[in-house]
């Protein structure tokens, strides 16, 4: 962040000649960015990433990876099936997998061993969400999450995507495939079904419909970049509450010793702006870009600064400070979900995800202790998050809470 800050200041549009690539981090001109038409492309991909970067990459991340009306066929075509209703008709199954596993979490917190809030929490809970969403049996899950893991896992100073992410994707496209197949044969009411039935300008039997490949890269998409970046935002959530205990207080004590569940959607809201999960989208620029005087010209890769941009002191109030009561037309301008015909499909499925697990700990823990300094952060050149975050807490007595 200190980086950022520096490149807001002195260089809005910054060179990384190391790597060959351009930089916007003001809030202005990000937001600029994801509303034009014509000059940010999608269709190389939105890594930095060299393996993932080049006119492949729809294959991957669907309609991320496109541009213009093609980008808004697809995005059409998956809205068809990823409703709002059926993320609202989720919170149910949402619920009682939160029960699962914050259940565990309080008995080895009881057990006095304490627990790791991603490893037994935040790291499994949107997966299977969405593996229920689109229809992965059970007995597949662990599998399925220990590929996902695998195709976003990066060792430290590696900046591009190792030979096991490789395959592991491979394995996952295989796996899609099959599921896809089965679900032609055999439809059930999944997401993998409802893509399968989708038409525009027709009826059931005509009209345009989703190819095999682009369903596939649909749920490889889901499950990679849904899974990772929800994840990440109920890490970051929990580490940066607990380090100002005067904002924990308001959320777990409240004004009356029980906690305060009215906060939590706030406390959701900043943590997206504060130190959000996805930090950097790459662009590929169609036209010169001039910002200052300085010029990245067409055909360069551009980095657009999610981070920099929700902490650009030219729109948020002591931008570097974490302040859970931030005045709602300050956290209205985050731009932690994109912006423009990219804004992020799955923005109400991860609010949903949060707002439930984070309603259920408050409700259910009195007290909570993270140990930051044993905290351990993944590696990765656009995702920020942790890998770990071991926790100790004591419940609520029967009663107390609500």
């Amino acid at each position: 962040y200190p980086v950022y800050a520096r490149c807001r200041a002195e260089e809005p549009l910054h060179h990384n000649t190391t790597h060959d690539f351009w930089v916007l981090t003001r809030h202005a001109d990000v937001t600029a960015a994801f509303r034009s038409e014509g000059v940010y492309s999608n269709a190389m991909g939105v890594s930095l990433e060299p393996s993932a970067w080049g006119p492949h990459a729809h294959k991957v991340m669907s309609f991320l990876g496109m541009d213009g009306e093609r980008q808004q066929r697809l995005r059409k075509l998956v809205s068809k099936g990823f409703t709002p209703r059926r993320v609202t008709e989720l919170a149910p199954q949402v619920e009682r997998l939160t029960d699962h596993y914050l259940t565990r979490c309080l008995e080895l917190a009881d057990s006095g061993e304490g627990f790791d809030w991603i490893a037994d929490f935040a790291g499994k809970l949107p997966m299977d969400v969405i593996s229920e969403m689109m229809g992965v049996p059970v007995a597949d899950r662990d599998e399925v999450r220990r590929l996902a893991d695998t195709v976003v896992h990066r060792e430290d100073g590696v900046h591009d995507v190792p030979e096991a992410g490789v395959a592991a994707s491979l394995d996952l496209v295989v796996y899609y495939a099959d599921m896809v197949a089965a679900r032609k044969k055999q439809p059930t009411d999944d997401l993998t079904s409802a893509l399968l039935a989708a038409r525009i300008d027709g009826d059931q039997l005509g009209g345009d419909r989703l190819g095999d490949d682009e369903i596939i890269a649909f749920l490889f998409l889901m499950v990679v970049a849904g899974n990772e970046t929800t994840t990440k935002l109920l890490g970051h959530a929990l580490f940066h509450l607990t380090r100002h205990q005067d904002q924990y207080g308001d959320v777990f004590i409240g004004p009356a010793g029980q906690g305060d569940l009215d906060l939590v959607a706030p406390w959701i809201e900043e943590t997206l702006r504060f130190d959000t999960s996805s930090q950097v989208l790459a662009r590929h620029l169609l036209a010169d870009v001039e910002v200052e005087g300085v010029v990245a010209p067409a055909g360069s890769r551009l980095a657009l600064c999610i981070g920099s941009a929700n902490r650009d002191e030219r729109v948020f109030t002591r931008a570097d400070t974490f302040d859970l009561h931030r005045p709602k037309e300050e956290l209205a301008q985050s731009v932690s979900f994109g912006g423009g015909r990219h804004f992020c499909l799955g923005a109400n499925l991860a609010r949903l995800e949060a707002q439930i697990a984070l309603r259920e700990l408050v409700s259910r823990v009195e007290h909570l202790d993270v140990v930051h300094d044993e905290c351990r952060r993944v590696h990765s050149v656009s995702v920020r998050g942790f890998a770990s975050v071991p926790v100790a807490s004591v419940r609520r007595r029967p009663g107390q809470g609500r």
